[in-house]
Formats: C-alpha cells, structure tokens, sequence
C-alpha cells in the first residue's frame, strides 16, 4: 500500500471493498516477469498480495510499506514459513529504508504517487537495485482521479477550507526526466486510462474514506458527511450507472534498468 505521511490504513476495509488495487497489478507484475532466484523488492506492497505471487515465482521476495497495520495484516496473510521461507515483510518508509543485500529488481504499485519526497524513493531504488538491475512500477498517472479531486477541492473550497492535493500524479515525460536523472535507462513508459468500477451504492463515499481520508482532516464528522453527499451529487451524472460508481484512473506504467 502506498507510503503517505499518515500511514494510519484500515486494511480490512482496503482487502474487502478495494482488492482491485492489487489485482489491476497483475499486468504490472508480468512487466517485472520476476524469475526464480531473483530478489525482489516490492515497494509499497500493502497486505502483501502481489509479494505473495512473486515469491511464488520462485523469487526472494522483501515486501516494505510504511503501514504497519498493512505489513502486519500481510504477515497474517502470507507467513515465511518452513516451506516458504523466500518472503519477508518489513515496515519501512520508502523514502529512508536501506538493505544489507542489494536487490535484482524492485517492483511498485500504486504506491509513488503518495509518496511527497519523489527523489528519496527513487535513490532509495537506486541503492537497493544491483548494477543492471530493473525497476518496474505502475503508479497514478496525470489526470488521475480528476474528477473526483477536483469536485472533493470544489466542496470543500465552497466552506472556507483550501486542502492540498495529498497525490502526486506524474505524467511519461516527468516521470522518466526523474528516473534518467537516478541512472535509469528507460525501457517502457505509458500513460493509459483504466476507469475502475467502485462496488455498490456506497463504491465512492468508501473510495473516499479510505483513500481521500487526509482531504477530509479539517473537518467534522458532519460536514465530512455533507462533503462526500455533495462530491456524490456532483459526480453522479457522469460517473454512476446501473447502481455502481466508476473512478476516473489513469495509470503510468514504466520499465527501467539501472545503467
């Protein structure tokens, strides 16, 4: 799960209501194509379901995350145990975490665009990847959930508040100026839509309180409810249909080897 400054998740309410965060990984994961033997480090991995399907492609594979409610639920979900001893689960922020043994590749999802510091996680990357190593990610691209954002800033500029965007949404050429800048040759680069259908009546106001939780600090327990009621009456014409909401996504995805 991604790295953010508060790293309080609820990671019953994001493998319950949200696990399309880790499965729309999976076509990020065959980018990877991690290999047995490899190690791998996944940046980010939240409950830990995508370290789970590198290990079991026979990598070593050491998932980090800054939550340590995700890293706990993902040590419940998928222990090292006698005979799978090839997966570890350490808290740790991206921006600082150092490792005694460097790594074959590095792997991300959905977790950049929540880190503030860019520059920290990639050298973080840097550090960890051996010469010639890949790093592989998908991430919120420009235009992510602009929708969304811009009606949650509307409403809430409507009451007084002027709250940051928490995200970082980078576009192809921003992202890959950083990287070449760290000592990556990049690869693959894309910038693609994916609109992601929220379930049920209740798909964005549970979209909103666990992903958006930090635009809403300011606030009441009732305006917060009277914010999320008016962002659902702002975006209803466009992005609610035969009673499910879709989110406006779009993903950056990248393959880079380090020089």
């Amino acid at each position: 799960m991604p790295p953010r400054d508060d790293p309080d998740w609820d990671a019953t309410a994001y493998e319950d209501d949200h696990s399309f965060v880790y499965e729309y990984g999976a076509d990020a994961l065959e980018l990877l194509g991690p290999g047995a033997g490899e190690r791998v480090l996944d940046l980010g991995c939240g409950t830990g379901a995508l370290t789970s399907e590198i290990a079991d492609a026979g990598a070593d594979a050491v998932g980090i995350d800054s939550s340590a409610e995700m890293i706990e639920r993902a040590r419940a979900s998928h222990p090292a145990i006698e005979s799978r001893p090839e997966i570890e689960f350490r808290h740790a922020d991206a921006r600082t975490a150092t490792f005694d043994e460097p790594f074959d590749a590095v792997f991300s999802n959905a977790a950049l665009h929540w880190i503030d510091e860019q520059d920290a996680a990639v050298s973080t990357v840097t550090d960890a990847l051996r010469p010639g190593g890949r790093f592989v990610a998908e991430l919120g691209g420009d235009g992510n959930v602009a929708a969304i954002v811009d009606a949650v800033l509307a409403e809430l500029a409507e009451r007084g508040y002027d709250v940051e965007n928490p995200w970082h949404f980078p576009t192809v050429g921003e992202y890959a100026a950083r990287l070449e800048r760290h000592g990556f040759e990049v690869r693959y680069a894309t910038l693609f839509d994916r609109p992601t259908e929220l379930d049920g009546e209740d798909g964005l106001a549970n979209w909103l309180d666990v992903f958006a939780d930090g635009l809403f600090a300011p606030l009441s327990e009732g305006e917060r409810e009277a914010v999320v009621a008016a962002v659902e009456d702002r975006l209803r014409p466009a992005y609610y249909d035969d009673g499910a909401w879709t989110a406006d996504y779009r993903r950056l995805r990248f393959r880079a080897v380090q020089e």
